[in-house]
């Protein structure tokens, strides 16, 4: 993504900021929604882990430990909104996402090769898909909501952490998949190769959380084009 120094300036002129009012409102529904994912995340990382350790599950460890880190962001979040200037501290909270996503993509692809290489099988874990069917459904709620909120708020960290949270998704969505064709037809990889989707999705996120400039940038262009596409249909 092209760098585009003159964006801040355009978006004051351009965009609509929200009054100190809603500004405030938004802050508190951030707070809110922080608190559900961390609420549910403990309870989902809690049952993953569990469920993983009986079955031999690395996929559903790694699920696990993925919603720990979601607990980490959203804290970050959650904290950053306590502070009297939260924008102040946003580059340091998504640097804090970040560095969480790369542990846990070094830790996943570690354990997926080694249960590839040893050919360590997994067994049927009714929980573990339990658990990941109900993050199928839970999780993109939450995601849309804390997005809708930032978006409007202009915040990185919130956009950022919904997309933590929608990553959240797609994870349980490959964790599932892996658990459920072991279960039916014995396919002992796919555990593993969910593994590895898992390690993909945290570099991918890592490496976004980091630059937070393009976090930022995004959330303003799509904010600029918003308006855009606003002023053309009022001129039509």
């Amino acid at each position: 993504m092209l760098h585009r120094p003159d964006l801040h300036v355009r978006m004051s002129t351009h965009a609509t900021s929200p009054t100190e009012a809603r500004t405030h409102t938004l802050r508190r529904r951030i707070r809110w929604i922080v608190a559900g994912t961390i609420a549910y995340n403990v309870v989902e990382a809690v049952v993953a882990i569990t469920a993983g350790s009986i079955a031999s599950s690395g996929a559903l460890i790694a699920f696990g430990l993925d919603s720990t880190i979601e607990v980490l962001s959203a804290a970050a979040v959650a904290w950053q909104f306590t502070r009297r200037d939260p924008e102040r501290w946003e580059k340091p909270t998504l640097r804090v996402i970040a560095l969480a996503f790369f542990a846990l993509a070094v830790y996943v692809t570690a354990t997926s090769l080694v249960t590839l290489v040893a050919g360590v099988e997994a067994e049927h874990s009714p929980l573990g898909i339990l658990i990941t069917a109900l993050s199928v459904v839970i999780m993109p709620f939450l995601s849309w909501a804390e997005r809708r909120a930032g978006r409007e708020l202009g915040s990185a960290t919130a956009v950022a952490d919904s997309k933590q949270t929608l990553i959240c998704t797609y994870l349980s969505a490959a964790v599932l998949l892996g658990l459920t064709v072991n279960s039916l037809w014995g396919w002992w990889w796919a555990d593993a190769i969910a593994g590895l989707v898992i390690a993909v999705f945290a570099v991918r996120e890592g490496i976004e959380a980091w630059r937070g400039d393009a976090c930022a940038t995004s959330v303003g262009m799509l904010l600029e084009d918003e308006d855009d596409d606003h002023d053309h249909r009022h001129q039509q």
